[in-house]
């Protein structure tokens, strides 16, 4: 569990993983996990069950955002909003923005809308959303140690989901970034932006968009700590639960969750987090519009059609 850089790359898309040093064993008792993301079809059907409203879709009050001023308080969620030109790579404020009206059904803001996009991965899911959704499917979230292992697909020690190159046989097979980052997504993997569930070749689980496309949280508190912690017994951590609480030094009052997989957005020019044993991590009530989930079951559960073991 976890990465180096790798020997081809320079600092420019890894500068930031010593948090997922160092590499360490562990174990994970047997599971299944949703072959795909949880899509716009299956998550429309958790809220015509429920009745659910995300946190993306409530407006934020007074209380939870004290000294915020009134105008401010409306409800939206954040969003992938590309610069018309080139810009320093050094705050990621340029390209994100916090945009009025954007939600799961409306993902770039309320002029937009899912129409013919029920297998589309569902994003603007916060982390509180995606537990709702779990529980009512009988689910639950994966740890980050059965993410990582799931994504593997049994392929010990490679940079990548499918093995040790990027694009063998020049094939592409993730939906990752091209082009100019921020500006512009040239779409050279057949998608520019978010991709339907299942494009590109599962790995050897069965396992769909393990890298790409949105990221996915994990149960997991996020500490860049961690590993070192978890590896400092020298012992092969069975069923690791991650750390008691969370902490980003960068954002200390902020709670974050793990996320893995990286996402459309993810390139070797900016932040190549498509590379397996890499991390991200996400404040727990926020969303975006490249982040997504997908749910695991215990082995001795049931079988849904949606899982590989």
């Amino acid at each position: 569990m976890g990465a180096n850089d790798p020997p081809d790359m320079d600092e420019v898309g890894m500068q930031a993983t010593l948090d997922a040093r160092p590499i360490h064993r562990v174990y994970v008792d047997g599971f299944f996990m949703d072959r795909t993301d949880v899509t716009n079809a299956q998550f429309a059907a958790f809220v015509k069950a429920t009745g659910y409203i995300t946190i993306a879709e409530r407006t934020p009050t007074a209380g939870e955002f004290p000294g915020a001023p009134p105008e401010n308080l409306f409800a939206g969620s954040v969003v992938f909003s590309p610069p018309d030109h080139p810009v320093p790579l050094d705050n990621h404020f340029r390209w994100w923005s916090y945009v009025r009206g954007a939600n799961w059904r409306h993902p770039l803001g309320p002029h937009s809308d899912i129409k013919g996009k029920d297998n589309y991965p569902v994003v603007h899911i916060a982390y509180p959303d995606a537990e709702a959704y779990a529980k009512w499917a009988g689910k639950r979230l994966p740890t980050e140690a059965e993410w990582e292992f799931a994504a593997r697909g049994g392929l010990a020690g490679k940079p990548f989901v499918w093995g040790d190159e990027f694009r063998p046989h020049n094939k592409w097979m993730a939906n990752t970034h091209q082009g100019h980052f921020p500006i512009d997504d040239s779409g050279e993997d057949g998608f520019a932006g978010v991709a339907p569930v299942a494009q590109y070749p599962p790995n050897q689980y069965g396992l769909y968009d393990m890298a790409g496309n949105v990221w996915q949280w994990t149960s997991d508190w996020y500490r860049p700590d961690y590993y070192y912690q978890s590896s400092a017994t020298g012992l092969v951590a069975r069923n690791p639960q991650g750390p008691d609480s969370s902490f980003d030094p960068s954002e200390p009052s902020q709670r974050k969750k793990a996320q893995r997989g990286g996402s459309f957005l993810c390139t070797d020019q900016y932040c190549s987090r498509y590379i397996i044993g890499t991390r991200g991590k996400g404040e727990i009530s926020t969303g975006t519009n490249h982040l997504g989930f997908r749910c695991v079951t215990d082995a001795k559960g049931p079988n849904h059609s949606n899982e590989s073991r």
